[in-house]
């Protein structure tokens, strides 16, 4: 049986010998053919190491109704309000909203007169039982905070300045009136029998980010 099967080796050892040369062949070939490859590989790698190691980059600043009005565009009494405090407003009842150009409407009159607002809309709603809701988004001048400040102030108005930015509110019986100035845009907001739980600051945050 050992006899045998060195005899079968010995006479398969002619095709071993083409079959290896064969192989070695088709390697070398794929090898050859694989060349023009190699740059585009370790491009590749080189880039994939690249991202692996870059920072996150920055988002862009999402545009605010605010910044929408500086620019000039046209803002709507929709983008005005976040999804929550636009369904407080329109589940009410049957209620009525008038979108329109009229100035704030402050109880301080004199305060309209001396900042002079350039109105870029007025939201004003109503409910059919008396109560009312209105805001307005105006732009106003540089010194529109001190000046806003010491008339609020001097109407009994509770305010604070922050990060340059006047806040000023006040309640007199079912009235709650909410002035926000800051970045040039005055935001005026005045609820009558209407009330809204933290409507002056969730809308702050809605129309300036």
């Amino acid at each position: 049986m050992v006899g045998a099967v060195a005899r079968v080796g010995g006479r398969n050892s002619w095709i071993a010998v083409p079959a290896g040369l064969l192989c070695a062949a088709i390697v070398a070939a794929l090898v050859w053919l694989s060349l023009p490859m190699v740059p585009v590989v370790v491009a590749w790698a080189g880039e994939m190491l690249r991202n692996a190691t870059a920072p996150a980059p920055v988002p862009e600043a999402t545009e605010t109704p605010a910044s929408r009005a500086l620019e000039g565009a046209a803002v709507d009494c929709r983008s005005l309000y976040s999804d929550g405090l636009w369904n407080e407003l329109t589940w009410r009842g049957p209620t009525i909203l008038d979108q329109n150009y009229d100035p704030p409407a402050t109880a301080v009159t004199s305060l309209t007169e001396v900042l002079a607002p350039d109105v870029h809309l007025t939201c004003e709603w109503s409910d059919g039982n008396g109560g009312v809701v209105i805001t307005t988004l105006a732009g106003v001048g540089e010194d529109a905070s001190s000046l806003a400040e010491a008339a609020l102030r001097g109407q009994g108005f509770a305010c604070e300045v922050a990060d340059a930015v006047l806040r000023c509110a006040r309640t007199q019986g079912r009235t709650v009136e909410d002035h926000v100035v800051r970045d040039g845009l005055w935001l005026s907001s005045v609820e009558r029998a209407w009330p809204l739980e933290d409507y002056g600051s969730r809308l702050e945050r809605q129309v300036f980010g």
